[in-house]
């Protein structure tokens, strides 16, 4: 088990946590039994920067301690969206680490924020459709109600995390079980076919009882995990090889990479305080006041999840040897490559990229795209050095989501690829405006699509030079490679046996 400590530096009663625990199974003694069958790591200082960034202003939403840490770290990225670009080094650090011990469970240590309750703890698992079916039915079946139950045994109050969906009325109901995409820390396992569990402790209560929260949810997570190992290796062996067997897909051969939330629900009582609107001067809208009144409250608690993206994968993909950057980062994730030892034609498969357009702003230190991506099938030539990324292994799910577009989490939409969205070759006016002409005249269809966007488009019709590009990129002169993925997807297993052998 490995047990991960302030990512956000300031949400820090799991270091306290983890620390007292390792004290008293290797120094007091009284909780020795639980290495009987497991083996933990504790990173009691993931955000070192973070932690060494301290005040007693690091966090307006949080009672204690008297001085906190900060979020990111000293290049202002935020570690817990970081999982699969890898720009930090701490991030590359962890890489190395999970691949070297390649743990067979992940807990991520945090505090929340948001409104004020009666609750302890939340928590969240990998147990929804991003999560391999095998590993999402032990989560569900064996180890979270044997925590849950232990917690609710030791006083208290439990839920998996989430959010109101209005905190100005909470009676509209409770949204919980999200699918985290392998950005997050507890998402990233999920993608390799392991499970992960995310504590978030309340952070109203005191500073002591926080910390002891914690300390009894790794504690009876041991517990269980060393009772339930065989299941969960069991759970384990059955994911990876349906993984390597479907190419990462599930039962239905495909890999989601997009997710939302149901109507489904079901009433639980929500352990709030009552709490009073007023108008405020200050920003002119309803704020919330909360008194100290308890309020029992049935709500509707909406927890289900459905895929709205998925996608088939193909037998292996093809990356030119010139981004190495994204093939240094597959090397980071432990997925299994090889390259092509002389040049091959083949019929691949890609997609083009439509409608791009860039953030007003960098996120996470990165400018990302937005575009429509649509499938194409083509003959490429590709050189010796070409990288192949074969999908009969048990990261294949990893690697669908870093190389497929569409996927919110791909290297595409984290800006590995911004570069083939640039026009770099262009026409000079005197030159496109006599070959315009002439295409105009030789081609009926051309014309009538120029006219007809003249006519319905006026800020196309007052923009020369506009006007002039669209014949531009209809010549022979323009790149057809601009906006087109340079990845290659191949779809027959034996062609990519017979690169390999060769």
């Amino acid at each position: 088990m490995l047990v991960q400590n302030c990512i956000h530096a300031g949400e820090c009663e799991g270091k306290d946590a983890s620390l007292a625990l390792a004290r008293d199974i290797l120094i007091a003694g009284t909780q020795a039994d639980l290495l009987a069958h497991v083996n933990v790591l504790i990173i009691p200082i993931y955000n070192v920067d973070g932690h060494e960034r301290r005040s007693p202003y690091g966090r307006i939403n949080q009672n204690g301690p008297r001085e906190m840490g900060w979020r990111t770290n000293a290049t202002n990225l935020n570690l817990n969206r970081d999982y699969v670009k890898a720009d930090a080094v701490e991030t590359q650090a962890w890489l190395r680490l999970w691949n070297a011990w390649q743990p067979d469970l992940f807990i991520d240590t945090h505090t929340t924020d948001g409104e004020k309750h009666r609750y302890d703890l939340f928590y969240d698992a990998t147990q929804g459709p991003e999560t391999a079916e095998p590993v999402a039915r032990w989560v569900r079946e064996q180890l979270l109600p044997d925590v849950l139950a232990a917690l609710t045994a030791d006083g208290y109050a439990t839920l998996p995390y989430g959010q109101l969906r209005d905190r100005k009325a909470p009676t509209e109901g409770y949204m919980a079980g999200w699918s985290m995409g392998p950005r997050f820390s507890t998402g990233y396992p999920a993608a390799c076919n392991r499970p992960a569990l995310l504590v978030e402790t309340y952070s109203w209560n005191p500073y002591a009882r926080r910390v002891r929260a914690t300390y009894d949810f790794l504690r009876h997570t041991l517990r269980t995990l060393g009772a339930q190992r065989e299941s969960l290796h069991a759970a384990l062996r059955n994911a990876d090889a349906q993984c390597v067997a479907a190419h990462g897909g599930g039962r239905d051969g495909r890999v989601a990479l997009a997710f939302a939330h149901t109507d489904q629900h079901h009433p639980v009582t929500y352990h709030a305080y009552q709490q009073v609107l007023h108008q405020s001067e200050i920003t002119g809208d309803t704020v919330i006041e909360y008194t100290q009144t308890p309020l029992d409250v049935e709500i509707p608690l909406f927890d289900g999840i459905e895929p709205t993206f998925t996608v088939t994968p193909p037998a292996a993909y093809l990356i030119p040897p010139q981004w190495s950057e994204v093939i240094e980062r597959l090397e980071w994730h432990g997925i299994r490559t090889f390259r092509l030892r002389q040049a091959h034609d083949l019929d691949v498969e890609s997609y083009r990229f439509d409608d791009v357009s860039f953030a007003d702003r960098p996120h996470e230190g990165r400018q990302l795209p937005h575009y429509k991506s649509t499938s194409i099938r083509e003959r490429r030539h590709f050189v010796a050095g070409t990288v192949v990324v074969p999908l009969d292994q048990p990261r294949a799910k990893l690697a669908v989501n870093l190389l497929e577009p569409a996927g919110s989490d791909s290297l595409v939409a984290w800006g590995f690829f911004n570069a083939v969205f640039e026009q770099k070759e262009y026409a000079e006016a005197y030159v496109m405006e006599p070959l315009a002409r002439r295409m105009l005249s030789e081609d009926a269809g051309l014309r009538r699509e120029f006219e007809e966007r003249l006519a319905r488009d006026e800020a196309f019709a007052r923009n020369p030079p506009q006007r002039l590009d669209l014949f531009y990129r209809r010549s022979p002169y323009a790149d057809a490679r601009q906006n087109v993925y340079p990845v290659a997807r191949v779809g027959e297993a034996g062609v990519v046996q017979r690169l390999k052998a060769e």
